[in-house]
């Protein structure tokens, strides 16, 4: 993923379509992984209304398969809770319901069906992003944030794929600034901290610095909401983000935002798990290929819209360039 001044009327009730949907999809830290997402873009399966878009996928008939969840240590299994780490401002891959309390999304159901397939009752946990990672295998059993896989993160976890997605930038319905994303120099650019969307910007900042143009302007926030948010209101004048989170921002601010040029940089996302815990990360794949095996996997993604990122083999710790 590489990469005003005054509010006219249009941009203010893009402004107010952002804002009333950083208030329904909540409060929370948030969670998206520096990662590529390319998917869907709408809520649910029938595009769209956020009240069916956040009743998500049942998952109460879901059997516990033995043999897998005999694979997991104690140290997971002991307490009878697969408790997840996420952040919920990610929609629609984590986000909060209505209540503002109830996390959602495409990555909350599949963490709901892992724990039914090893026979655990589920907890997801908000979080901030970029503080998942240190705590899995202490404070959380295993990450379930949008996390790309990248060679830095497989330093401190092991993954299990489950998705593919990419990068989209996004920007005013139109595009009034007229932004080019080949050259984000002296541009006001929004992202979310800790995600590989904030890596890839910071880097084309550098190149601006050596090649002598204006800096780029990041406006590094810890919620995707409030990074959707700046671009409506004018205060950025585009962001980049994983493109399912992209096209639902689109949709849920009224289509008053719109993304500029391609995808970017299609890659895997996957389940976080301690590193070195081989027992976790083996019951953890085959609980997934087994959910994708039977179309439990494929009905999931479909509720949310984003079936174009799915995969159809769980792999632990992929070959990445």
């Amino acid at each position: 993923m590489s990469l005003s001044k005054g509010l006219s009327k249009g941009i203010q009730s893009a402004a107010a379509a952002a804002l009333s949907v950083a208030m329904l999809i909540a409060v929370a830290a948030c969670g998206t992984s520096d990662s590529a997402d390319t998917a869907s873009r709408a809520a649910d399966s029938k595009d769209s209304s956020s009240t069916s878009s956040t009743q998500g996928f049942d998952t109460s008939g879901i059997k516990k398969d033995d043999e897998i969840a005999a694979l997991l240590p104690d140290s997971v299994a002991g307490d009878g809770t697969l408790t997840v780490g996420t952040d919920t401002s990610y929609a629609p891959a984590e986000f909060l319901a209505e209540d503002g309390r109830t996390p959602v999304g495409f990555d909350v159901d599949l963490s709901k069906a892992l724990a039914a397939v090893f026979g655990l009752k589920e907890n997801t946990v908000s979080s901030t992003f970029d503080s998942i990672i240190p705590s899995v295998g202490s404070k959380y059993d295993i990450g379930i944030s949008s996390f790309t896989v990248t060679k830095e993160r497989m330093e401190a976890v092991d993954f299990v794929t489950y998705f593919k997605a990419g990068s989209t930038f996004v920007v005013q319905k139109g595009n009034p600034k007229k932004i080019d994303t080949s050259n984000l120099c002296g541009v006001k650019v929004a992202v979310q901290t800790g995600t590989t969307q904030e890596e890839e910007v910071n880097k084309d900042n550098e190149q601006c610095k050596a090649d002598g143009k204006d800096a780029i302007d990041i406006q590094s926030s810890k919620l995707q909401t409030d990074v959707t948010t700046a671009v409506a209101s004018g205060k950025a004048d585009i962001f980049y983000a994983d493109t399912p989170v992209a096209g639902y921002a689109i949709k849920q601010t009224g289509d008053t935002l719109e993304a500029l040029g391609e995808d970017v940089g299609v890659t895997p996302e996957a389940v976080a798990v301690k590193k070195g815990d081989s027992k976790t990360a083996e019951a953890v794949q085959k609980a997934i290929q087994k959910l994708m095996d039977d179309g439990t996997y494929k009905k999931i993604l479909d509720t949310w819209g984003v079936s174009s990122g799915a995969v159809d083999k769980a792999e632990i710790n992929p070959s990445i360039e």
